[in-house]
């Protein structure tokens, strides 16, 4: 059966990326919960998927730039304004998630404001998911190719997601080239909704289907037509709504 993700914990519902909203997606009863990692110059493992404050909180400027306290203080914006949640650490979203045995845990890697990845972080995020005791239910996500590799080499048995839309294909040179360096790397090929319409046919004829996912996938529609594909895995923001359509 197609395996759900609650995508940032499900951000049509709740603030993304908030405890708050890691907690009520567990209650829907998804079996996949995806968050995003940066990692701030004061050393924090920092939940939050862009590298400024601005959309997401509210602050303006650098995610990377906040020290401990001042993280404290910063609230976050849900789908009908601020919210009395704060940016998670990692540690605290492991806490929420690593007790749900059965619920698998995608990290995804950030690159900072600069789109450089950031030094260290890919060894701090697997560090933590061992700790964690999530490792063997978790996967280590990014549109980047070197970051994986590097997943690879610092956390082998970890396993890896690539995310891709039609920019980051067309940067390796088209969805052929990437399909054929992604397949030894990864063990599972996340594709946005919109270029998996177009290139279906290549992507399933190179990969099985089973260790395809596509993102994000929000409306009736399409969640019934990709729930229709027996493919492995859907992104959603509003995951209530996937899994209704599951269950019906």
């Amino acid at each position: 059966m197609t395996v759900i993700i609650g995508h940032r914990g499900a951000r049509n519902l709740w603030a993304e990326n908030s405890l708050t909203g890691f907690r009520n997606v567990l209650e829907l009863g998804v079996k996949a919960v995806e968050l995003d990692l940066h990692l701030s110059d004061s050393g924090e493992l920092l939940v939050i998927h862009d590298a400024t404050l601005d959309r997401t909180t509210d602050r303006r400027g650098p995610v990377r730039a906040l020290s401990a306290d001042e993280r404290r203080t910063v609230r976050l914006k849900g789908p009908e304004g601020l919210v009395d949640d704060r940016i998670p650490v990692l540690e605290e979203v492991l806490g929420v998630l690593a007790p749900h045995q059965d619920v698998l845990v995608h990290v995804e890697i950030k690159h900072d404001g600069n789109g450089r990845p950031y030094p260290g972080l890919v060894e701090r995020a697997a560090d933590m998911l061992r700790r964690y005791e999530v490792a063997d239910r978790a996967w280590l996500t990014c549109f980047d190719m070197t970051v994986l590799e590097a997943c690879r080499r610092y956390a082998p048995e970890i396993r890896r997601l690539l995310s891709v839309n039609a920019d980051w294909a067309q940067r390796t040179g088209g969805m052929e080239a990437f399909l054929t360096k992604a397949k030894p790397l990864v063990d599972i090929i996340a594709v946005h909704h919109e270029l998996m319409d177009v290139e279906w046919s290549r992507i399933v004829a190179a990969h099985p289907r089973e260790r395809l996912c596509v993102w994000t996938v929000n409306d009736e529609e399409r969640l019934r037509h990709w729930l229709g594909t027996e493919i492995g895995y859907v992104t959603s923001d509003s995951p209530d709504l996937a899994l209704g359509l599951q269950a019906a």
